[in-house]
């Protein structure tokens, strides 16, 4: 079985000299990937590496670099699922850690949970030993200041405000960051982390760390979703395409027509399938969705900033 590799940096309106920028970032995440994946590593390990270098890299809103809440603290989700056995493990809300992925691996390894949030996640970590950290960047400080200063100039209800506020800046509102792969025995897995909304209200958990929402890995496919994760949670977009693999679908088929079923609730979403026969599907339909995959015949690393035609 040749192996297949897909990650995504978040889909969204992004700054398009932004978007370049996050391609390095994201050939590198691959490359982690592909090396494990080369050597005979499992699809788990895969795809986890991958997205705890992307949780590394200030650049994106996952780990170091997370989004800041209403209250201005970095609240974390995370999943990762084994396409072989439907064992998933996830945290949401999580705070302190810096590689919120690291810790929902071990809640499916370690515990017979799927997912454990706020303050029992960041327990359960410093149990497992992962020690304090504080994952908030000068650059994401300095975007929180200046949304609390325009939801301020707003002089409306808070809530009010900071909807039109995320709908005059979309760009600004959220990101994830995700990885879905098959490795040489036939096994596909993905895993997802992000730092949610900017703004979010204390306590908040998205699409990122529900199986079947925002994170899915069955024996036909696997996916990890990212965008909107109000609607992606509602329709449970993973698992939509998931089963569209099962249909007969190809993983082209399965992301395009999950970013479709989202279209009439809201869109602003995107998608990466792997399938069990390494087959590769994105799809988005937001302006920009940075991705990179390796596969289809193992001609080196594709990087892309998924522009909008």
């Amino acid at each position: 079985m040749e192996p297949s590799l897909i990650v995504h940096g978040g889909a969204g309106r992004w700054d398009p000299d932004e978007a370049e920028a996050a391609l390095p970032g994201l050939r590198a995440a691959a490359a982690i990937g592909q090396d494990l994946l080369s050597r005979g590593g499992s699809a788990v390990d895969a795809v986890v590496a991958a997205v705890v270098a992307l949780e590394d890299d200030p650049l994106f809103n996952a780990g170091t670099g997370s989004a800041l809440n209403l209250a201005g603290e970095a609240e974390m989700d995370a999943c990762v699922m084994d396409g072989r056995t439907l064992a998933a493990g996830a945290v949401g809300a999580i705070k302190g850690v810096r590689n919120p992925v690291l810790v929902a691996r071990r809640v499916m390894e370690a515990t017979g949970h799927v997912l454990l949030a706020g303050d029992g996640a960041g327990r359960f970590a410093r149990a497992l030993g992962f020690p304090p950290y504080d994952p908030e960047t000068p650059r994401r400080r300095a975007d929180h200041l200046e949304k609390v200063e325009a939801l301020a100039r707003e002089g409306r209800g808070e809530h009010t405000a900071l909807r039109d506020l995320l709908e005059q800046y979309p760009g600004l509102a959220w990101g994830t960051v995700g990885a879905v792969a098959l490795d040489r025995q036939g096994a596909l897995a993905a895993a997802t982390s992000t730092g949610g909304l900017t703004l979010k209200l204390p306590g908040r958990v998205g699409d990122t760390p529900v199986p079947g929402a925002g994170t899915y890995a069955t024996g036909a496919a696997a996916a990890s979703a990212t965008g909107h994760g109000e609607t992606i949670l509602r329709l449970l977009a993973s698992r939509h395409a998931c089963d569209r693999v099962a249909a007969g679908a190809s993983a082209q088929e399965a992301s395009s027509e999950a970013i479709a079923a989202l279209a009439p609730y809201g869109g602003e979403a995107g998608i990466i399938v792997v399938d069990a026969a390494g087959g590769i599907g994105v799809a988005h339909d937001t302006e920009f969705m940075p991705h990179a995959h390796w596969g289809a015949g193992n001609r080196g690393i594709t990087v892309r900033t998924g522009t909008a035609r």
